[in-house]
């Protein structure tokens, strides 16, 4: 049976986007595991996609909570430790507009720290994440999509993002890709 790898199509998008984008070339997709996990809920509100830095503030690797050290569990992938987990909800993803697909897309990697250091960008203020209007920051992902569309970019990268998940599986056939739990927090006295 056929099957179609969302996780690798996406991997290719991303590392094309972050090629030919220059408020992305920061960023190493090679150290970025792309994933996929399924929508709790088959309704269309909801998370899409999330990033998961793999680092602490500033890309520290320990930090301590409540008088105790922490760490991240480490994820390896593509033979390195990787710093970011991209994790794409299908079928929901899959089934927003296309222009919400691409808005998605650089809305999380957008997420990623201008220092690529396995922390998020931060924003001033105490609406660190989205600088304190998620729609802003949303129209400014937009304005990247539509630039990123200009930089003859090719459409056999953007292809699969035309279709929703019932039309995709319909096209070829089994959706398939990389499934990674959340990493946990573990204390760093029982680090081996």
């Amino acid at each position: 049976m056929s099957h179609f790898d969302f996780c690798q199509a996406m991997t290719a998008l991303c590392e094309d986007i972050c090629q030919r984008h220059p408020e992305f070339q920061h960023i190493s997709m090679e150290r970025v595991a792309v994933t996929f996990a399924q929508a709790r809920s088959p309704v269309e509100w909801g998370v899409q996609a999330r990033l998961t830095p793999l680092r602490f503030q500033g890309g520290a690797t320990v930090e301590r909570r409540k008088g105790r050290l922490w760490t991240v569990q480490k994820v390896h992938h593509r033979g390195q430790e990787a710093l970011y987990l991209l994790t794409f909800l299908l079928p929901r993803f899959l089934n927003l507009p296309f222009d919400e697909k691409l808005i998605t897309i650089f809305h999380e990697l957008y997420h990623i720290s201008p220092e690529f250091n396995g922390d998020i960008r931060r924003f001033g203020g105490a609406c660190y994440v989205h600088t304190g209007s998620q729609k802003n920051y949303d129209r400014q992902m937009a304005v990247f999509a539509q630039q990123y569309l200009k930089m003859n970019s090719p459409e056999a990268l953007v292809r699969f993002l035309r279709l929703d998940f019932q039309e995709l599986q319909r096209q070829v056939g089994a959706v398939v890709g990389l499934r990674i739990a959340i990493p946990r927090l573990i204390p760093l006295d029982k680090v081996a």
